[in-house]
Formats: C-alpha cells, structure tokens, sequence
C-alpha cells in the first residue's frame, strides 16, 4: 500500500459534507444547521417558518419566554432554536405570533451544535395543524 500526498484541490470525506482545500483554507459544503440535524430524527418533519412566543413552565411561578421560529414541523412536533434553559421532558406553550394559536408540548429531543440548542417537543394534545404552514 502506498501513500499519496493531498493535493491543495483534493477533498476529503467528513461527516458534515465536502470539505475541500482551497489555498490553505478548509471550506465545507453542504452544512447542516442545528435544527436540520435534529430534524433527521423526525422523518415526517418538513421546513416550516411559523413566528412563535415560547413559554418555559420550569421555575415554579416565574416562567421563561423568548420569541423564535419553529423550523421543522410534523403532525406532532416542531422543532426549534433556543436559548432557554430546557431539559428533556420539560413542558412548554408554543404561542403563534401574531395569531394567537397555542399549543402545550413537552421536549421530546435537544441537539447542540456550535454554541446552538435546537429543541423537538411534542404536542400534548394531538396533531397540530397551525404549525404545520410551510414556508
């Protein structure tokens, strides 16, 4: 067996896509974000971008909130980036901003990639159509 020394053009095979040498810069093709990643974990999940209000029910009478965008929707889960302090089986109001629809989930899944956190709950109380509006 022999071997042959990388050329600058040659690329390499990672995980993550194409990662090719370019004048001694590394540039990745075909980066997935942190919700895409989660995303692989829910087949029946498709891109969505519905504005929402996030309400965290952990911390007794003080609840966290932060307003996002659900990424990834299926019939029965969305899926997220957030800063809040979320655990697995935590509970949550999803809230549509600005029409009002709400929905109770609890977090079924979280990814971290890069300093990122993207959240999958799932809905409480069934299949949820608001959620499901694609972008």
């Amino acid at each position: 067996m022999s071997l042959a020394p990388l050329r600058q053009a040659d690329s390499l095979e990672k995980g993550r896509g194409q990662v090719g040498r370019n004048e001694g810069s590394a540039v990745v093709a075909g980066e997935q974000s942190c919700a895409e990643q989660l995303a692989r974990f829910f087949p029946q999940a498709h891109a969505v971008s519905v504005p929402v209000q996030v309400t965290s029910h952990r911390g007794g009478a003080a609840h966290l909130q932060e307003a996002t965008t659900v990424e990834f929707s299926s019939p029965r889960h969305a899926i997220f980036l957030s800063t809040l302090p979320l655990e697995f089986g935590d509970r949550v109001r999803l809230e549509a901003r600005p029409q009002g629809y709400q929905a109770e989930a609890s977090v079924d899944a979280l990814q971290y990639h890069e300093g990122r956190k993207a959240v999958a709950v799932r809905f409480l109380q069934g299949v949820c159509d608001w959620v499901m509006k694609r972008s």
